[in-house]
């Protein structure tokens, strides 16, 4: 079954919110939806961000593998195409980021937030700095990825049923542009094309098999974990 592009509207007021109102009001039409795509709520997410494009998908385990469940807008992210270097230079990140229930922050000034944990490994190991790098709501970054309100209430809830059913962690690939063969080429000459190769293993990985792989860190490199 197909998925659908969810755009949002932009709701104005933000800051803490009652959460539980929001799980009420919002469980509800996730558990239908997914109900129709053969999904579960609670079953383990999995995220994808592609900046080019400004989308996120949210995929969803089903019985063997994931499926796509939503592909979001993006509304807003800080920076051009390419890595998140150090604190204070309005750059999103990229790359393969972990979060646990630990980072779901109900009470963001933002709506609603989650921790992408930047820096990661990688980032430590080549030096690149920064804080509070977020997916949350409200529209606006200074490095975060931005959505609306609407779509944070979605992608929040679902996480953090997955995260509460005993999914210990949930894996977000945030990737410059959809890493086709011909797009990479086309980046031929640009300074970042080392480390977007880098990352499109990863990528097809996933095309092939719609299982998140796993990602490990080798000196300055990822690298896919041998199955």
């Amino acid at each position: 079954m197909a998925a659908y592009v969810y755009v949002a509207r932009f709701d104005t007021g933000t800051g803490p919110q009652d959460i539980a109102e929001i799980r009420q009001r919002v469980t509800p039409i996730l558990t239908a939806d997914l109900a129709r795509h053969g999904l579960k709520f609670g079953a383990p997410v999995f995220l994808r961000i592609f900046k080019e494009e400004r989308q996120l998908e949210l995929w969803v385990a089903g019985t063997d593998t994931f499926r796509l469940f939503r592909t979001y807008d993006i509304c807003n992210y800080s920076g051009e195409l390419g890595p998140k270097l150090k604190e204070g230079d309005r750059q999103s990140p990229e790359g393969f980021y972990s979060v646990s229930r630990g980072a779901l922050n109900p009470n963001s000034r933002f709506h609603l937030s989650f921790n992408l944990g930047f820096p990661n490994a990688l980032d430590r190991a080549q030096g690149r700095t920064g804080s509070f790098l977020m997916v949350h709501g409200a529209c606006a970054s200074i490095g975060c990825y931005a959505m609306t309100d609407a779509g944070i209430e979605e992608i929040y809830v679902l996480a953090e049923a997955a995260l509460l059913a005993g999914q210990p962690k949930f894996e977000v690939h945030a990737f410059p542009f959809r890493m086709s063969d011909d797009r990479l080429a086309q980046a031929a000459g640009n300074p970042w094309l080392g480390f977007w190769t880098s990352l499109k293993p990863a990528y097809d990985a996933f095309e092939v098999t719609r299982i998140p792989p796993d990602v490990l860190v080798s000196g300055d490199q990822y690298e896919i974990a041998r199955q």
